[in-house]
């Protein structure tokens, strides 16, 4: 896991340079045109599918949704899916409920893309185009080169739908070494912190909601903690009331609009005496104990940075904790569902 963490800034760097081949599926997505543009996901990739719904909704104007793998594995269920774009996004690209509903929606009209880090999956088969997200294998069952590598692949993939050329992506990987580096003694601080805690809450807004849930996940798979993510605007529709000084608050926050509509959540969580620990590159703008930043990017960029400092946070509470990383328990790398 240590080593797949290190490995990202090169890996967003070649991905950069290799977006041609992206651009080419974009091309096809843009000359059919879809309506509405669906995601199909489990696990991390589910929070990178996440990610790419705001991206639809903000950058392309277009409504999004999650698909409930059910109503076609379980249910049977058989929509009018023309002008309608799927994106399955999968990092093995072997679980059968993402197979079935894939090949399902194609079935029905709907134009379909795989993203995956394994070209060769099943997947890639059954979807009409196909995007390769190039993180190579990740032996640790905890996603984390993928994960980050998706989100870039994604950004990439949507920006060229609506006639971009990735400039805002263009130097991630050398900001990616920057975050690494620069952020690791005050992770290691909030592992410190963070080491006996029993019950985290993370949040974040806009396109750092994913990331709020990708640490949320992280943290429980390896370090078993009972950790919980909120949007900051759901968090104060009720949870906040379980906010107290034994919570331990872990906020994603960047420059834009998403970290702006967050402070009121963490003033509110602060005030109740939460111990908040922030990261991104709003962090010291906010009421946080202790603060993690990040280089500035253009805000729909920011999550792919924003998950490095949590995966090194994850890593060091396990291994503080006792535990082992590499192989968490009831874990296997790739999750098969129906």
């Amino acid at each position: 896991m240590a080593a797949e963490i290190a490995a990202q800034p090169s890996i967003f760097s070649s991905l950069y340079e290799s977006r041609s081949a992206i651009a080419e599926v974009a091309a096809v997505i843009r000359e059919r045109a879809p309506r509405f543009v669906l995601f199909a996901a489990r696990g991390s990739s589910d929070h990178a599918a996440i990610y790419a719904k705001y991206l639809t909704e903000v950058l392309l104007e277009l409504p999004a949704g999650l698909v409930s793998a059910s109503t076609t594995t379980l249910y049977g269920a058989e929509p009018d899916l023309r002008d309608v774009l799927l994106v399955t996004v999968s990092q093995s690209g072997g679980s059968p409920d993402l197979l079935e509903v894939t090949a399902s929606y194609r079935r029905r009209g709907a134009l379909t893309v795989a993203v995956t880090n394994t070209p060769d999956s099943p997947l890639n088969a059954a979807a009409e185009l196909s995007v390769n997200v190039s993180a190579g294998v990740e032996h640790a069952v905890a996603a984390t080169k993928t994960y980050s590598a998706t989100l870039l692949a994604l950004y990439l993939l949507v920006d060229a739908v609506r006639g971009g050329n990735g400039e805002a992506a263009a130097n991630l990987g050398e900001l990616a070494q920057v975050t690494l580096d620069a952020s690791a003694p005050t992770v290691d601080e909030a592992v410190r912190r963070y080491r006996f805690v029993d019950r985290v809450l993370t949040t974040g807004r806009g396109y750092s909601y994913a990331t709020a849930l990708e640490a949320s996940l992280k943290l429980a798979e390896t370090s078993y903690l009972a950790a919980r993510a909120y949007s900051g605007a759901d968090l104060l529709h009720g949870p906040v009331a379980a906010v107290d000084g034994e919570t331990a608050v872990l906020a994603i926050t960047s420059l834009g609009k998403g970290g702006d509509s967050l402070r009121d959540a963490l003033d509110v969580v602060h005030q109740r005496g939460a111990d908040v620990v922030a990261v991104g590159s709003a962090s010291e703008k906010v009421g946080a104990t202790l603060s993690i930043g990040i280089p500035e990017t253009a805000e729909e960029v920011a999550p792919v940075l924003e998950i490095l400092p949590v995966q090194r946070l994850a890593y060091g509470l396990a291994l503080a904790r006792g535990g082992d990383p590499d192989s968490p328990r009831g874990l296997n790398k790739v999750t098969r569902t129906l």
